[in-house]
């Protein structure tokens, strides 16, 4: 059958995978926009999975300032070898994520790095909280586990909406690179430092302190 350009174009758009993958995708997909995605998503999962095992030692440690210094982004991305390292997707890759972060200011990496004690607390705020909307208690769990994944999408860099395509996560990103690549990539760690971030806190602190003192006298 006859694929458009234009339907590679979207394609490619929403995928971020190359011409010739798309329009065969879309071919084997009779030219269905939405099978397509699906299709070279699977595709990539395994493609990906089967990466995941090699060791990805190289890569680049990418800074980022953003707003005249307001807003600074560290973050260390690996990948296999060095020649990758110096190719223009993956420091492209690099690059968004930094920009990612400096506007979404996740607080972890990924899940594993949520404290236990934070989980409890956001739990408990949610079942509060359907609890006093007067929801059946049957339907409180639901809710709950739903609220939960809502706070992971909102605090955790890999989960959370790539602020440059609301359509796929910061992980999905690094997955279509992957793929593009054929390298195992991954996010190992990142730092955010917002200009006077803390200063408030500790002003107030302060303040506190000295009526406190004043009182006492």
């Amino acid at each position: 059958m006859s694929i458009s350009a234009k339907d590679v174009k979207e394609l490619r758009e929403r995928t971020g995978l190359g011409m010739m993958e798309c329009k065969k995708a879309l071919v084997e997909c009779n030219g269905n926009l939405d099978e397509a995605v699906t299709y070279l998503r699977k595709r990539s999962e395994k493609k990906v999975e089967k990466l995941s095992t090699r060791i990805a030692a190289e890569g680049t440690v990418h800074s980022y300032v953003h707003g005249n210094g307001r807003i600074g982004v560290l973050l260390e991305l690996n990948c296999e070898t060095d020649f990758t390292a110096r190719n223009d997707n993956f420091q492209a890759l690099a690059k968004d994520i930094a920009l990612h972060i400096a506007a979404a200011a996740p607080s972890f990496l990924s899940r594993d790095e949520v404290q236990q004690a934070d989980l409890e607390k956001e739990k408990e705020i949610a079942r509060e909280k359907a609890i006093a909307e007067g929801k059946p208690e049957k339907v409180v769990d639901r809710i709950v586990t739903g609220k939960m994944e809502k706070y992971y999408e909102e605090n955790v860099l890999l989960e959370q909406k790539f602020v440059k395509d609301p359509k796929k996560s910061v992980e999905d990103l690094i997955k279509e690179t992957t793929h593009n690549i054929g390298e195992k990539i991954t996010l190992r760690r990142f730092a955010r430092y917002e200009l006077g971030e803390g200063i408030e806190k500790r002003e107030d602190n302060f303040a506190e302190e000295v009526a406190k003192q004043v009182a006492g006298n």
